[in-house]
């Protein structure tokens, strides 16, 4: 789309600032939300990119919608509880509404929790609640599913047990999860933004292992036995959720102890697979596979 202007929601954080960046890159016109105090280092570090910043209160449709007018499609990278996922994303659809923005793609870039029942993750309910709502109006919606993003394994995401040399799994091992890089979504998100023909569901995943195939690949990577390690059954893990969010219910943090718990059973359960994947729809887009993940970890 030539001459496009793309809202991106959120520029100023990890995804939302790349999707940003990945725009510019296409040539695109950008306009970044962002909210009042935002630091002037980040505002700063997205001028130098020459993305145009609209500062607004996402509770406010008044200041909302103007920083919709000319725009193309609206991306949403926010991230947060009910009163972001739900009231300020729910405020965004209405002022694209009103400014007769033709295309919306939420927050949602997770597993695909359309196959779940509700109650059984927290962050996704929020989306999903979202969804009855976009589903409701006319704007055409596309919603992007990534699975989780690989970087996480390094870290974040107890599953590979560096120090114990250990692979963790619940259940099945054999069971194959979706993984995506976070520079691989915002560039497979910035490409889908400027394309008009869009389906309502986009699903993604720079690779896609089990537990059993990632304790051979990070074997391989690092020159190390990794071995499995089976923590228990889908069923006990569910148990220890329970118990943890009774011990600990942190309901106003966005990701306690429990909600990363909630995230790895929906993986490891295996109804919310992305299947089948879209990764060819833009061709340009060099995937980034865990294995890439693993080796930069190590040069590192």
């Amino acid at each position: 789309m030539k001459d496009a202007t793309i809202l991106v929601a959120g520029a100023t954080g990890n995804l939302g600032g790349r999707i940003a960046r990945a725009l510019r890159k296409r040539g695109a016109n950008v306009r970044g939300l962002v909210r009042h105090g935002t630091a002037r280092d980040k505002l700063e570090r997205l001028q130098e990119f020459g993305i145009e910043i609209s500062t607004v209160d996402l509770r406010s449709p008044s200041e909302v919608t103007p920083a919709c007018t000319g725009i193309s499609c609206v991306v949403s990278a926010l991230q947060g509880m009910r009163d972001v996922i739900v009231e300020a994303q729910t405020v965004l659809l209405d002022a694209a509404i009103k400014a007769e923005v033709p295309r919306f793609i939420p927050s949602d870039y997770s597993i695909d929790f359309t196959k779940l029942p509700a109650g059984e993750n927290r962050n996704l309910d929020l989306r999903r609640e979202f969804h009855n709502r976009l589903d409701e109006i006319s704007i055409s919606a596309t919603t992007i599913y990534n699975g989780a993003f690989a970087e996480l394994l390094t870290g974040q995401m107890p599953l590979i047990l560096f120090k114990l040399k250990r692979v963790l799994y619940w259940g099945n091992p054999d069971q194959r999860m979706d993984f995506t890089t976070i520079d691989d979504t915002a560039e497979f998100t910035a490409s889908a933004a400027l394309d008009p023909s869009t389906p309502r569901f986009l699903r993604i995943a720079g690779d896609q292992l089990s537990a059993r195939e990632l304790t051979v690949l990070v074997s391989e990577v690092t020159g190390e036995k990794f071995k499995l390690f089976r923590a228990g059954s889908l069923g006990l893990l569910g148990a220890l959720i329970g118990i943890g969010r009774i011990v600990t219910p942190a309901e106003k943090q966005l990701f306690p102890a429990w909600q990363g718990m909630q995230y790895m059973r929906n993986m490891f359960d295996g109804r919310a697979k992305l299947e089948p994947l879209d990764n060819d729809r833009y061709p340009n887009i060099g995937w980034t596979t865990v294995q890439d993940v693993l080796s930069a970890r190590r040069v590192r």
